[in-house]
């Protein structure tokens, strides 16, 4: 190529336009950004509503929710609650000086287990009335005295009296049964079986009155000699019992010392 060629590219070259590339988005494709820019916008916006209101309605706090509050020794509740849900905790108080009420439409139920999950002891209270299951059933007063007490091997009554009502002024009749036992009643003093309108029957095939005591004949009329074995059993008008030699005929009036 000669030099005269040379000169006349360049110059052709060096005579056209340069080209300009813009750069960035336009049109429709601009337009849909900004669209969703602004969607997006309005979408924060009703979320953040939304937050608020929440907050305001379920009363959020730094403390807590609602009645619900959160302090060091755990959860306090105030209010009326409901549990649709077990609830497990490890105790449950009301408010110094103020009831803890709890109501269930069919029955409230209280289970101790042990670390097998085995029940222990059960507190059911429903509408067919209250059960309790244990090894021991206890009832204390306030002072701590012992009132009522049960278990597998004997129930124990530990209060002074012991009074049995029934629908009337008197209740229609008490049976106690031991089926395959004995019953057995001891006290530190006295022990009365009183009927007021009735009568005291004592219905066994052997009847046994022990450590009644020996009225004593009067000299004249005691009996010297062999060892006496066969009493008349005799009662006094106060209706004390005592025992008196037996003899021909009764010996009670010689031997009533015992009434004096």
């Amino acid at each position: 190529m000669t030099q005269e060629q040379c000169t006349h590219r360049n110059n052709v070259q060096s005579s056209e336009k340069p080209q300009v590339y813009k750069v960035g988005i336009y049109g429709w494709r601009k337009r849909c950004l900004y669209f969703f820019v602004l969607l997006l916008m309005i979408l924060i916006l009703i979320n953040l509503a939304l937050t608020i209101w929440i907050l305001k309605v379920m009363n959020f706090t730094i403390d807590g929710m609602g009645n619900l509050r959160i302090t060091e020794k755990g959860l306090k509740l105030e209010g009326d609650s409901e549990f649709l849900q077990p609830l497990y905790a490890k105790e449950i108080q009301s408010k110094p000086g103020r009831p803890l009420f709890l109501q269930s439409s069919r029955n409230v139920s209280v289970n101790i287990v042990n670390s097998n999950n085995q029940l222990l002891t059960q507190l059911v209270t429903g509408s067919n009335g209250f059960k309790a299951r244990g090894k021991m059933f206890e009832v204390k007063s306030t002072t701590g005295k012992l009132l009522f007490s049960a278990d597998e091997q004997e129930v124990v009554v530990g209060a002074e009296r012991l009074r049995v009502m029934g629908e009337s002024p008197a209740p229609k009749g008490i049976q106690i049964l031991a089926e395959a036992g004995d019953i057995q009643a001891i006290c530190r003093n006295e022990l009365r079986l009183e009927s007021k309108d009735g009568e005291i029957s004592l219905d066994a095939r052997r009847i046994r009155l022990m450590r009644l005591p020996e009225g004593k004949a009067s000299t004249s009329s005691s009996s010297s000699g062999t060892r006496q074995t066969v009493y008349e059993v005799c009662v006094c008008p106060n209706g004390r019992l005592f025992l008196s030699q037996a003899g021909p005929g009764s010996t009670c009036q010689i031997s009533n010392n015992v009434c004096l």
